[in-house]
């Protein structure tokens, strides 16, 4: 069983869903990633589980598969990391997964795992352009967000890292303006494609809403730098581009339905 947690905490619900992606490049080196899943169901309420990630990550691997990390609890408490491969391009090079056309973020519809189908964040808990400004999120709120920088897990059984950081970026409001903010912390190469989000433990300043459950601000998509120093400082691209993102999946399957339909009817 995942570790058991409280309907609102989304830091451990956002820790059992986050899982690191990588390629081996087959000179000892690897590409990696961070993702992390949602439960997104089809418009005909059929199950289905969302890989979230930045765009960057899928694009850089050039082979027809990554390897996703799964992990596998045993019977004595303990955990084994178990990566397995996962399909990203069809037999002709094509990209299976749907790419935002503006923005780094990049979702495909997988077969996960029963207990991580389970952890699956709901697509609910993704922030719209219009949650920050319900809650009156500002510079210096607290932010939080999971990954693996340079491949490295909190573990052996290959959990994902939290690091925290505030918002360092302002305005943040109207998001078709402003599609990214950045936040006050170190970002390595393997962070990208991990999540960033908000709970009901971020240090805020006094007086402002409480959300009404914690909910994913954006996915993390790269680390600022000026001739070539890293500043200690991550962008973060909103989640309502996520949520586009996975519109377009949708626009993708049915009409992929709807072509197989017609070939069917053709025969």
């Amino acid at each position: 069983m995942f570790a058991e947690a409280v309907t609102w905490d989304l830091t451990v619900s956002l820790i059992n869903a986050t899982v690191q992606l990588d390629q081996p490049q087959g000179d000892g080196t690897r590409t990696v990633g961070t993702g992390f899943l949602i439960d997104a169901p089809r418009a005909d309420g059929t199950p289905r589980v969302v890989l979230v990630t930045a765009g960057h990550v899928v694009e850089r691997m050039p082979g027809p598969e990554m390897r996703i990390g799964w992990r596998v609890p045993l019977s004595d408490g303990s955990w084994r990391f178990t990566p397995a491969p996962l399909t990203i391009r069809d037999g002709e090079g094509a990209p299976l997964w749907i790419s935002h056309p503006d923005h780094d973020v990049a979702v495909m519809s997988i077969e996960a795992p029963e207990a991580f189908a389970r952890a699956a964040i709901p697509a609910g808990w993704l922030a719209d352009g219009y949650t920050f400004a319900r809650f009156d999120v500002a510079p210096g709120d607290e932010m939080m967000s999971l990954g693996f920088p340079r491949g490295l897990s909190a573990n052996r059984a290959g959990f994902p890292i939290l690091r925290v950081g505030r918002i360092a970026s302002y305005p943040l409001s109207p998001v078709v303006a402003f599609p990214t903010f950045l936040v006050d912390f170190t970002v390595f190469p393997g962070n990208s494609g991990g999540p960033v989000f908000m709970t009901g433990a971020s240090r805020r300043r006094p007086g402002v809403p409480e959300p009404e459950h914690p909910f994913i601000a954006g996915v993390l998509t790269q680390q600022v730098e000026m001739d070539s120093e890293r500043l200690g400082i991550g962008v973060v691209v909103h989640a309502s581009y996520i949520r586009e993102t996975i519109e377009l999946l949708n626009q993708a399957e049915r009409a992929a339905a709807e072509e197989e339909a017609a070939a069917i009817a053709a025969e």
